[in-house]
């Protein structure tokens, strides 16, 4: 295959998701099923013209990972802080922990009596399958009222942060006692003090960079501070969500000392731009990760009932889960909430990333893929069903 016809590819497939990305805000069906789809047929194509191609599993975790990191940081520059939120940010964090928790409880006991695995695998299995997707959620509630898009973009964020820790206490800790709890304790109290220094420096250097090229090396050392985190089993994710955060927030801080050194004249400037550029950024990511994971899945493996079967029960607990958590406990409008609840991205990565040694036998991407399907459909029809409540009449 010619470098040319590789980059007529290439620039092929952003064009596609360009126009996924306009259907999707026509249609509320997610540019990320699309994408899937468009995966799958360009699997097939391959294989019917028996044409090479190299393994893509090997570059995945890696896009994966840059994309969330894009994804949760843009989210993350969307949201003004005032004390108002501080209701919100209480009500959405309790939701992502609380459901998450609850979810892989339910899952885990599924697993357990669907395949007889020891409890310990199972809930290490559970995890994936329990996390909302922020890639998916963020972008979908874009055409949602204040109110709404807010509590997606901070339980979505939370959902991602709260899996990471849970899937690394998950994999690092055989029995769960004490001395496990213990280690979880101090890596929360790293992580922040990471974080904060972390964002203080990286804010310091986006005032301080006088060269005409300086969000990608911002957005590069971003990357880079997560990646070293992660290497330590440390949740890094925090430090990303908390820079965009403090980022878009830093000129309400009033501490002369801070203004003086790290607030400087063409900050709000400066956030526009580099907004859109990680904007920009993750749609390439998001675009070449789910077609990429779509170009994966076997498709033979939708044959096996006992996938399907597995899928129902998981996305039946999934729902009621979330439904009796957010009408009886967060006490809040459901109608579209309990619908967002999309697994995608962030799961295909913690998935990836189980050692093969913890994996189950009839837990694999085939399921992984009907849930990341199944959970999208339903919040592309929650989505249109609430917009036609709202509709005026005329």
């Amino acid at each position: 295959m010619s470098t040319y016809t590789i980059l007529i590819i290439l620039c092929g497939l952003v064009i596609f998701s360009y126009l996924f990305d306009m259907i999707a805000k026509k249609t509320k069906i997610p540019s990320v099923l699309l994408l899937l789809f468009l995966g799958i047929g360009l699997k097939q194509i391959v294989t019917y013209f028996q044409i090479e191609t190299f393994d893509f599993l090997t570059i995945l975790p890696t896009l994966g990972t840059v994309g969330l990191i894009l994804i949760v940081f843009e989210g993350a520059l969307d949201l003004k802080y005032d004390q108002e939120k501080n209701r919100v940010i209480k009500k959405t964090l309790l939701a992502a922990v609380i459901i998450l928790l609850v979810t892989t409880a339910a899952i885990t006991f599924i697993i357990h009596e669907l395949t007889g695995e020891t409890y310990y695998l199972c809930f290490a299995n559970a995890i994936p399958f329990s996390v909302i997707s922020s890639s998916i959620a963020i972008p979908s509630a874009a055409n949602l009222g204040r109110r709404d898009r807010e509590f997606v973009i901070y339980e979505s964020s939370f959902s991602d942060i709260a899996g990471i820790i849970l899937f690394n206490f998950a994999i690092s800790n055989d029995s769960f006692n004490v001395s496990a709890f213990a280690s979880l304790g101090a890596e929360l109290v790293m992580i922040f003090l990471f974080a904060s220094v972390s964002c203080l420096l990286l804010l310091y250097l986006i005032g301080k960079i006088s060269h005409h090229v300086k969000f990608f090396l911002i957005i590069s050392i971003l990357v880079l501070v997560y990646a070293v985190g992660q290497s330590y089993h440390l949740s890094a994710l925090i430090i990303v969500l908390a820079f965009g955060l403090f980022l878009n927030n830093a000129d309400e801080i009033r501490i002369p000392f801070f203004r003086k050194y790290f607030i400087y004249p063409n900050l709000s400037k400066d956030l526009v731009q580099l907004h859109q550029l990680s904007a920009e950024s993750a749609f390439l990511m998001r675009t070449f990760f789910f077609i990429i994971f779509g170009f994966t899945i076997v498709v033979n493996q939708f044959q096996d009932l006992k996938l399907i079967q597995y899928g129902l029960i998981i996305l039946g607990a999934t729902y009621l889960i979330r439904l009796l958590y957010l009408k009886f406990v967060a006490k809040v409008p459901i109608n579209p909430i309990v619908f967002i609840t999309p697994r995608g991205l962030i799961s295909i990565l913690l998935f990836y990333n189980l050692p093969k040694e913890m994996r189950i036998n009839g837990v694999e991407t085939g399921l992984l893929f009907m849930m990341i399907l199944a959970t999208s459909v339903v919040m592309s029809l929650g989505l249109l069903s609430s917009k036609k409540e709202k509709a005026p009449v005329a």
